[in-house]
């Protein structure tokens, strides 16, 4: 059943024109995602084709998706236009908006948080290597890959991953595959201070899915997101959960890699992070080479 997505979701990319948005496009088709439309203002009517595959390309997203139902849509839009590319997605009454985009300004997250009061959109990102479903077969070829994520160390299977961090998504993800267990879905919610979609809302999803059984939950210093999903997953979590909090080195007052990635008056340590975690019986691993191992030690044991 998976999260999110399907190799059945109807995906358009915004900026599929550009090198970026075009690149990821090419790879998303060889992985067999429906990109069903591209969207760059001034080039509608033009045909984005990569082997076989020819995308119609429009000028608004509510084009594309009056003509082509898309369901969902990448984001490639350069940081100064990203905020209005997903409040036109929103606009246009898409499922889920993905935005790759990396160094979005907070203040504007903030606005878009706000206009996305009480819409039907789902927003994953920004600033995050996007959600991938995979599909049957050798090499998973025929799921749904929407972002940045190589597509090929995934396995279809039955372990949810969120994650804050893209490098480590493929870690957990790489380390899974190679020891024989698949993925239902993949999901990187980004490193921002303010994104559209937290560790909780994918854990409760999970939590839901039929499909999944096992649960790798990454985090990193900064924030308070992952002490609020353990809280939940301690009362209400029905499968075994493993996690890992990157950043347990990083000074205090120093943003480290991701915007959101900074402890701040004593808030949103690693070791906080870490004793919130075990406390709701989340199985820890001490360093990213052991995620899956610990995960898996955790589910079998338990």
């Amino acid at each position: 059943m998976a999260i999110l997505v399907t190799p059945q979701t109807r995906v358009l990319v915004q900026g599929i024109t550009g090198s970026f948005g075009a690149r990821h496009a090419q790879l998303s088709l060889e992985y067999g995602s429906q990109i069903v439309a591209g969207v760059t203002p001034g080039k509608g009517g033009q045909v984005f084709e990569h082997g076989s595959h020819k995308v119609p390309i429009f000028d608004t997203v509510a084009d594309a998706v009056r003509e082509t139902g898309a369901t969902a849509s990448a984001v490639f839009v350069p940081p100064p236009f990203a905020a209005d590319a997903i409040l036109e997605g929103v606009d246009a009454g898409l499922a889920l908006v993905v935005a790759i985009t990396e160094g979005i300004p907070v203040n504007d997250m903030v606005k878009v948080k706000h206009a996305m009061k009480g819409s039907q959109t789902r927003l994953i990102g920004p600033n995050c290597p996007g959600v991938v479903t995979p599909g049957e077969g050798e090499k998973s070829h025929g799921g749904c890959r929407i972002g940045i994520a190589p597509g090929y160390i995934h396995k279809r299977g039955n372990v949810g991953v969120v994650s804050r961090s893209g490098t480590l998504t493929y870690e957990a993800v790489f380390q899974l595959t190679s020891r024989g267990y698949g993925q239902s879905t993949c999901v990187g919610i980004g490193g921002d201070p303010v994104n559209g979609t937290s560790h909780l809302d994918v854990i409760k999803m999970f939590n839901d899915d039929p499909e999944t059984t096992a649960i790798i939950m990454i985090g990193e210093i900064g924030g308070s997101a992952e002490e609020e999903a353990a809280a939940w997953v301690k009362e209400h979590c029905r499968k075994p959960v493993a996690g890992f909090i990157a950043g347990a080195t990083a000074p205090p007052g120093r943003r480290m890699g991701h915007a959101g990635a900074i402890v701040s008056g004593g808030k949103g340590t690693a070791a906080g992070k870490i004793d919130a975690l075990r406390a709701a019986g989340i199985a820890i691993a001490e360093t990213p080479s052991v995620m899956a191992e610990t995960l898996i030690r955790h589910w079998k044991g338990a």
